[in-house]
């Protein structure tokens, strides 16, 4: 998990198949447990990794946001990312192969906000901005496109040359000349900042900090860059939230 400080990695046992590493800070939990049920791991999971903020004060899921799945799913997962972040883009494997586990089902949406963690890495709020200029100008559909192929080219840790990002417009069939008017302007600047604002809000002080919406509305914390089967046990602890 990319923290606003760093400190050295700590790993720490949990419980007996469970491992935790301590980065800055924030506890990313890894189970290899497959199954959910009274008692298990992921449910003290669940119970242990408690934010620093509200987590109810995370804003709700609109048609505003970012949603890769059906908005009316049963089970959401609400990722806060820093397109830099190594994690984040480790992260992001994970959440394509959970979608492709339960998105065809409309059992999980992925719902995508930013955190550009500004003091490690200068290029991820210009990153965020660009991908939401390709959701201005092509759409929901476009905007993953973009953001897939950012999170692929990227070497991750501030290393992304900007003048990439014009290169991934065309890419994924944007007009460059108004892709960059775009970039360069300060229209998509507050819709960043609003976001990174309410991840702190909901006590994301690094990234990935991820919320998992239950059926129930009931919120469950999920921080750092965990295992596929660490999510899908969440998953289908939430699922059963009604």
């Amino acid at each position: 998990m990319e923290q606003k400080t760093q400190k050295q990695i700590l790993t720490i046992p949990i419980a007996i198949i469970i491992a935790g590493a301590l980065i800055g800070g924030a506890i990313l939990y890894r189970t290899s447990a497959t199954t959910v049920k009274s008692g298990t791991p992921i449910q003290a999971q669940a119970k242990q990794q408690q934010p620093t903020g509200n987590i109810d004060a995370m804003l709700p899921i609109t048609s505003e946001d970012h949603v890769r799945g059906n908005i009316s799913a049963q089970v959401k997962i609400v990722e806060y990312s820093d397109t830099e972040c190594p994690f984040c883009k480790r992260f992001h494997t994970t959440l394509q192969d959970i979608m492709k586990e339960y998105g065809s089902t409309d059992k999980v949406a992925w719902v995508y906000r930013h955190n550009p963690i500004d003091q490690l890495h200068s290029k991820a709020r210009k990153e965020a901005i660009a991908t939401e200029c390709a959701a201005s100008l092509g759409g929901n559909d476009v905007f993953w496109k973009y953001l897939d192929r950012l999170m692929e080219i990227t070497p991750g840790n501030n290393k992304l040359d900007l003048a990439e990002l014009p290169k991934i417009a065309e890419y994924v069939g944007l007009n460059k000349a108004k892709f960059n008017a775009c970039l360069e302007s300060d229209e998509m600047a507050k819709k960043v900042e609003m976001h990174a604002q309410n991840a702190r809000a909901t006590g994301g002080r690094g990234t990935p900090w991820s919320i998992v919406v239950a059926p129930s509305g009931k919120k469950y914390p999920l921080s750092g860059a965990q295992s596929f089967d660490s999510v899908k046990q969440l998953v289908e602890l939430a699922s059963q939230d009604k």
